[in-house]
């Protein structure tokens, strides 16, 4: 018998195997793809060369080539998955930069055609909370009432002085006011965020997760902040090196943050994968699933869960 709700396999938190597979009655993928968007801090509208931590691909390292057209980079990975789940269904991820960041029939390009193909049953775009225009909600909304819709938005810190350092060119007060709009049309919302940002502690980390956990948000993904070549966090980390979390303290940091998070609260994501020839650090990102059994163990030794804190 399993012990925990909202996972199938004895895991501490609510997993989105879970979500998925009791949602969908079937295995559900992601198939990542690039719009070939930009980003509003990074052409100037807000802000300029995006957040100082964002590779060259927009954190679309393993989505579809940008040059191929979106049909073709949806059945080149889909392809790539039938050979091991022959029966999935699958959500078309919209993954590279600011996925909204564009008129709506631009949009409509994108994302009608991937809704057209077979066994897709959804769609996950993610964006920024400063870049969902009202015609654009609008179009969002009528989407959600014809496809399983989830709108991702990167938030990375509740600290606004973070959030000035790191470039993220939106303040918090913007960030809540999309969660709320989204949320009053019924729109699944999934919130980025990441540890280890420069100089923040433990309690910064924390306070980003109790922030969001009074929020009507449905998921959440929490990143570990990987430093890749050839980008602006390079420079600085070289010019004047700030401590980077460990895997034990990264390990110990992520328990107690899905401790104070409400258990239907589905967690997307539990760390990062970056590409191996572009990290330069933290070294031991590289090893995911190590990571993902070390929380699972040290969950279990202290015998917590998520959600266990929330009322303490």
């Amino acid at each position: 018998m399993n012990e925990f709700k909202y996972s199938y396999n004895n895991k501490r938190y609510h997993t989105l195997d879970y979500f998925y597979k009791n949602k969908f009655n079937s295995k559900v993928f992601k198939v990542s793809l690039n719009g070939n968007f930009t980003c509003p801090n990074i052409d100037g509208t807000v802000g300029y060369g995006g957040c100082i931590y964002c590779s060259q691909t927009g954190s679309g390292e393993f989505a579809g080539n940008k040059n191929d057209d979106i049909t073709t980079q949806f059945f080149k990975i889909k392809n790539m998955m039938l050979k091991k789940w022959p029966q999935a269904k699958y959500i078309g991820y919209f993954q590279a930069r600011t996925n909204t960041y564009a008129p709506v029939a631009k949009l409509k390009e994108l994302y009608e055609p991937i809704l057209r193909q077979e066994d897709v049953i959804g769609l996950n775009i993610a964006t920024r909370a400063d870049s969902i225009t009202d015609e654009c909600l609008e179009y969002l909304t009528e989407l959600n009432k014809r496809t399983f819709l989830t709108i991702e938005l990167g938030l990375q810190t509740a600290n606004e002085k973070t959030a000035k350092f790191i470039n993220r060119c939106h303040t918090l007060e913007c960030f809540e006011n999309m969660v709320t709009k989204l949320r009053k049309k019924n729109i699944n919302v999934v919130v980025h965020i990441i540890n280890g940002l420069p100089y923040e502690t433990k309690e910064d980390m924390l306070q980003t997760v109790k922030y969001l956990n009074t929020l009507d948000i449905q998921g959440i993904k929490i990143h570990m902040l990987s430093i890749t070549k050839n980008t602006t966090l390079e420079k600085i980390y070289k010019k004047n090196p700030f401590k980077i979390l460990t895997k034990d303290e990264y390990i110990d940091i992520v328990i107690n943050q899905l401790e104070l998070l409400r258990p239907e609260i589905v967690i997307h994501r539990i760390t990062g994968d970056p590409k191996l020839e572009d990290l330069i650090e933290p070294h031991w990102l590289i090893k995911k699933f190590c990571i993902l059994n070390d929380i699972d163990k040290e969950m279990k030794k202290r015998n917590t869960y998520q959600g266990k804190k929330l009322n303490k």
